[in-house]
């Protein structure tokens, strides 16, 4: 069966019927697709993936500051207060939400990132995989063979509604991300195809109506807090999934849900700067600051 990514039960039936993880049917039909070998196909993978942990490593430095002095710093504190047993919701939440704060921080200082499915949603999937290698040892082959589930399942996003801001609002780009994430996440604790769909309907149906709206057009406020929010939520819906708990509304639907509520958002609330948080006063006053009395357009 080659795979045309229209729908997600279009993934979870061919993997099912072949009685294969998602994972294995995507690296087999991309080498196919891309003319060359899953040994090849999967070296780019892991590429990748090093690519997101050296971003993870970088952006917990605690003297980054982003050119703008918006952000930075954040994700060694919270490094901090977990390594020193002051957090308060375990380890292995403190460190996830530490990462994907180190991406985004990272992101924003001009780093090397993988936009995963977008560089404003780029810390969620790094900081739910990395996390979890880290806490339960899991073996980094697994690791990224779950980006091809990912990967996957932001194809049919992307396919079928929208991973842009632009176009969709944050639901687009950070829930997009939640999403890929919680499939992963979900495949590598031997979760079902059927579990992996049903997660990822549970995590997208989550941010459902998440707006788009940067202080003063960066990718920082509230975009990096945001991709904390969103490994949180991919954390919950993998339990979910996993535990059997299954999506009222099945997952293509859900897509084209999030496409519909993209497109009855307002342009104000889609990356554009001109209404939610980067029209408060705060946000127009941060605008101002960073870009001439004349920039904001919220007042």
């Amino acid at each position: 069966m080659k795979l045309k990514y229209n729908t997600v039960e279009e993934l979870v039936s061919a993997a099912s019927s072949s009685n294969k993880k998602i994972s294995e049917i995507v690296l087999e039909q991309q080498a196919e697709d891309m003319e060359s070998t899953t040994e090849l196909v999967y070296a780019t993978m892991e590429n990748s993936f090093d690519v997101m942990r050296q971003s993870v490593i970088s952006g917990l430095d605690e003297t980054l500051r982003s050119p703008s002095g918006l952000s930075g710093g954040a994700a060694a504190k919270v490094k901090k207060a977990v390594d020193e047993g002051k957090n308060h919701y375990g380890h292995l939440l403190g460190n996830a939400i530490s990462m994907a704060l180190a991406v985004t921080e990272f992101n924003s200082c001009m780093g090397k990132i993988v936009a995963a499915p977008t560089a404003g949603s780029c810390g969620v999937i790094p900081a739910a995989l990395i996390s979890v290698m880290d806490e339960y040892d899991i073996p980094k082959h697994d690791i990224v063979m779950s980006l091809f589930t990912s990967s996957a399942i932001g194809m049919v996003i992307a396919k079928c509604a929208s991973i842009a801001g632009a176009e969709g609002g944050c639901q687009a780009e950070v829930g997009s991300a939640s999403a890929m994430a919680a499939a992963a996440l979900t495949e590598l604790f031997d979760g079902t195809p059927q579990m992996v769909s049903d997660s990822c309907a549970i995590a997208l149906k989550n941010t459902m109506g998440l707006v788009c709206d940067p202080v003063a057009g960066l990718v920082e406020v509230p975009c990096i807090k945001r991709n904390a929010m969103g490994v949180a939520n991919a954390f919950t819906a993998s339990e979910l999934a996993c535990a059997g708990i299954k999506s009222v509304i099945p997952a293509d639907e859900v897509i084209l849900a999030m496409r519909q509520v993209g497109q009855l958002m307002s342009s104000s609330l889609k990356e554009t700067s001109e209404g939610g948080l980067a029209a408060t006063p705060t946000g127009c006053r941060l605008c101002r600051q960073i870009f001439g009395p004349d920039s904001c357009g919220g007042e």
